[in-house]
Parts: C-alpha cells; structure tokens; sequence
C-alpha cells in the first residue's frame, strides 16, 4: 500500500503501520490487510448539499461536468445538491478525493 492517510489515533496508526510492514514482507494477507485499513483509517465524512455545490462551485464545474467526473448522471447530482439524495460508496469517496486532492487527482 502506498497510500498515505491520516489515521483516528497515534496507536492505530502505529497498529497501521506494522500491518503494512508485515502485508509488505507476506505475513499479512491482501484480506486481512484490507480489514486493518478499514480499522485504522479515518472515515470518509458525509457531504451534505451545502458541502457538495460549495466543491462544485470551488472547482468551477457545472452539475453536468461534475456528473461526468463522478460517473453518474446530472440529476443526480441536482438531487444531492437539493438534500433529496446523498452521495455513497463511489461517489462519495471521489467527491473526498476531489475536495482533498483536486480535479486533476480524478481525471
């Protein structure tokens, strides 16, 4: 793993980075990895409508472009941004990348 990110506490950080050591020498398999990932690692926050059109709006991006970045379809998009709807699995993840890493990061 070369991802890098912070996690909930210094100790499950440290608990992190054995992991990856030990994943990186074959102790730990792809699997067992993974469930150490998903302990330590910090959740992906929820995006409200506020959140979603602020990133939208910082990315200079209409609803359309930033459906097609997310790979979903402009209504979508426009129900996020009313609070009908909220992002999840994918896409949620991707408007995280977008916010912390920018446009270029999905493209």
């Amino acid at each position: 793993m070369v991802r890098k990110t912070k996690a909930k506490s210094e100790i499950l950080a440290a608990v992190h980075e054995t992991a990856k050591d030990l994943h990186e020498i074959g102790f730990i398999d792809k699997r067992k990895m993974h469930k150490y990932d998903l302990l330590c690692l910090e959740p992906i926050p929820k995006y409200d409508s506020k959140k979603i059109r602020k990133l939208r709006l910082q990315l200079h991006l209409s609803q359309s472009v930033l459906a097609a970045v997310l790979n979903t379809s402009t209504s979508t998009i426009q129900k996020w941004e009313i609070g009908e709807k909220h992002p999840r699995g994918p896409s949620l993840k991707l408007l995280h990348l977008l916010e912390r890493k920018g446009l270029e990061a999905v493209l």
